[in-house]
């Protein structure tokens, strides 16, 4: 019986780790009894299940989860991805009516900027592909621990790469002393480097070049999985489609 306990994990990272949603979606969902586990309504924070457990949403979870919406923008240099910093502005304040592309049927509320959070950051002199959204499941398939996700970059150099070091700069490098995981990278023009990666550490692109002796003049983020920056202007944004997913 001590060992079934043992196993047991919390229903709200279950359901994280299900892709079902966030754990502070979970929580809420759980509060708001709209989660039944084997069949079983569950309405108490904190329950503990089998990690083999057959989780579902009632319909009501369902419905909000459709409501939820994802914004890409088309950040501009200068813009930081999302707390303010150094009297510089936040990419958020883009995101208006006056700045939408394609408005269509799908206008800009008051309710969108709830919970509203960037996932995948690009730094202050980065621009291109920025991703807000309010769905814990797209969030954790960019940003999560075990995310798999493409992140495609142009990156504009200055400096002399020899086959080696570009050979180096696919794999074999260190960041923070952790081995970065294999990358796709190749020469789209005499200065600039397509690159692929997988994760996304901290100016990672900027550090990867700096160790092969590169300096990076320009970075712009053009795909993120299955979403492509397309011809989306700078400075403006659009809602993520139905019809579009991330993987």
């Amino acid at each position: 019986m001590s060992d079934k306990i043992e196993k047991q994990i919390r229903l709200s990272k279950l359901m994280a780790e299900k892709g079902l949603c966030s754990r502070r979606e979970a929580d809420a969902y759980i509060q708001q009894g709209l989660v039944f586990v084997n069949g079983e309504r569950v309405s108490i924070l904190g329950t503990k299940v089998s990690p083999e457990a057959r989780v579902t949403l009632d319909t009501p979870a369902l419905q909000q989860q459709k409501k939820l919406v994802t914004i890409i923008l088309n950040k501009p240099i200068g813009y930081v991805s999302a707390q303010p910093e150094d009297d510089y502005l936040p990419a958020i304040r883009l995101v208006t009516p006056e700045n939408q592309y394609g408005v269509g049927n799908h206008l800009l509320r008051k309710e969108h900027f709830e919970g509203l959070a960037v996932a995948g950051r690009l730094d202050i002199d980065s621009q291109g592909l920025l991703i807000f959204t309010q769905d814990g499941r797209i969030a954790k398939q960019i940003i999560g621990e075990n995310s798999s996700i493409e992140k495609e970059y142009l990156v504009r150099v200055e400096g002399i790469l020899p086959k080696e070091k570009l050979t180096l700069l696919r794999h074999g490098l260190y960041l923070d002393g952790k081995a970065l995981k294999p990358a796709k990278v190749d020469w789209i023009n005499e200065d600039q480097l397509r690159f692929i990666l997988k994760e996304g550490k901290k100016r990672q692109i900027r550090r990867m070049c700096e160790l092969v002796g590169l300096k990076v003049r320009g970075l712009k983020r053009v795909r993120v999985g299955k979403l492509n920056l397309g011809n989306l202007p700078e400075g403006q944004w659009r809602f993520l489609e139905p019809n579009e997913s991330i993987d």
